[in-house]
């Protein structure tokens, strides 16, 4: 059973009941849950140790009973108090939104890193609700040393083996940290510019990250079907190598427990030279979607709470909008999407259909475009025997034009009009 807490008065999310309760539906179905039912109950004032009134637990009760629902899934915040009162109430087993996240999360972590975020966003969530999960925590160890006394009580004594293990991987994430910085910093090494998608769970990413990669990473019409980060080469239009990233989805209220937690994968995004903002266009609640995933951005400093480009410490990374699930639109909504897209101008916005196909060399081409905004025309000329440098431009380089120049010392030459980038000519001029 899923029941979302409506406050009224508190439409600042803009997120739509039914798509909530859609959103939700589909949080439970994630790890192989049947709802029997979802409904909104709206909320004045919450209650401070139930969260809803009498009245309304007495209508979830029934609506449990008549639809045989074993388990209760509040699509809103619960203090360890209300979840437990609200257990007792209905004699059914209650979990928060924060709850049902972690257990998709839980149930997905495929990697080792995935596991150890995973698992220490539970037990940062678990540790405050100790009193509601266990029932020998008011039992008492005896004192040994020279103090006796009462001793250590259970709860205590299971508090302080959570702090203990909270802190072991923290120190193991912290080292998975400065290794995935180590190969940030190899890669940016590289002449290789690295593109990540990012987007509202189940807006496409994976089916995206698929088609233009040709890789087989798992997409499926679910929430969060992807946790731990992909990254392929692909080849786009003047550049001959490019890395692609895939990253973990967003949602409207994430848990903060999560996000810390998945920092390090989500930083991943931060070192990225273009980032591709995924967007199911076809959701009518796009433009909300649109909204979370920008302060999530914000949260890492890629952008500000507007959506534009920050002006931190390096220069803003540009982002493009692709606008995926086009083939699910009528051609009515695809001319209304064009010419609000047309109104602006000063956006990168490329429709697309991951599943087809349709509008992925049109994005791929958006990509280069950014990519290769900075580049000037140089001209070289190089001696044919240094294979080397020659191989170097046609392969990093957009090369215009190659042809002889003439003879000296070192045989035959070559000259080369070549477009780069500044931080490649950069790296040219150490070889």
């Amino acid at each position: 059973m899923v029941v979302y807490p409506e406050f009224r008065g508190r439409g600042a999310s803009g997120t739509d009941t039914a798509a909530r309760l859609e959103e939700a539906r589909g949080l439970a179905l994630a790890i192989g849950l049947v709802v029997v039912d979802a409904f909104a109950i709206p909320i004045r004032d919450a209650r401070a140790g139930t969260l809803f009134g009498e009245g309304q637990i007495q209508n979830i009760d029934v609506a449990c009973n008549l639809g045989a629902a074993e388990l209760v899934i509040v699509d809103g915040s619960l203090s360890a108090i209300q979840q437990r009162n609200l257990e007792e109430k209905l004699k059914r087993k209650v979990i928060d939104r924060t709850g049902l996240i972690l257990e998709i999360f839980g149930e997905r972590a495929a990697t080792a890193e995935g596991r150890l975020q995973v698992e220490l966003a539970h037990l940062d969530y678990q540790a405050g609700r100790l009193v509601r999960s266990w029932t020998h925590l008011e039992r008492q160890r005896g004192g040994f040393g020279f103090l006796g006394g009462p001793g250590e009580t259970q709860i205590e004594a299971d508090r302080r083996l959570i702090r203990d293990r909270m802190a072991k991987l923290r120190r193991e994430l912290e080292q998975v940290r400065r290794t995935r910085g180590l190969h940030r910093s190899r890669r940016e090494k590289a002449p290789w510019p690295v593109i990540a998608l990012v987007g509202y769970t189940n807006a496409g990413k994976s089916t995206l990250f698929n088609q233009l990669t040709g890789a087989d990473v798992m997409a499926q019409d679910l929430l969060f079907a992807t946790l731990d980060p992909t990254m392929r080469r692909i080849r786009l239009p003047g550049i001959d190598k490019a890395i692609l990233s895939d990253t973990v989805g967003f949602i409207s209220d994430l848990p903060t427990q999560l996000v810390a937690a998945f920092r390090a994968t989500l930083e991943e995004v931060t070192a990225a030279d273009v980032v591709v903002h995924v967007r199911d266009i076809a959701n009518p609640d796009t433009l909300a979607q649109k909204r979370q995933v920008l302060a999530v951005l914000s949260d890492l400093g890629l952008t500000d709470s507007e959506g534009g480009d920050m002006e931190g410490s390096g220069p803003p990374v540009p982002i493009i909008e692709a606008w995926n699930k086009w083939d699910l639109l009528t051609p009515d909504q695809a001319a209304d999407l064009l010419e609000q897209a047309a109104h602006r101008p000063d956006e990168v916005i490329v429709p697309v259909s991951a599943l087809t196909g349709e509008g992925c060399d049109n994005l791929l081409e958006a990509v280069s475009k950014l990519l290769t905004s900075g580049a000037r025309l140089h001209s070289f000329v190089l001696p044919v025997s240094d294979g080397q440098r020659l191989a170097w431009l046609h392969a990093n380089g957009e090369v215009l034009s190659d042809e002889d120049a003439g003879e000296d010392k070192r045989g035959p030459l070559r000259r080369l009009s070549v477009r780069l980038e500044p931080r490649e000519l950069g790296r040219f001029s150490r070889l």
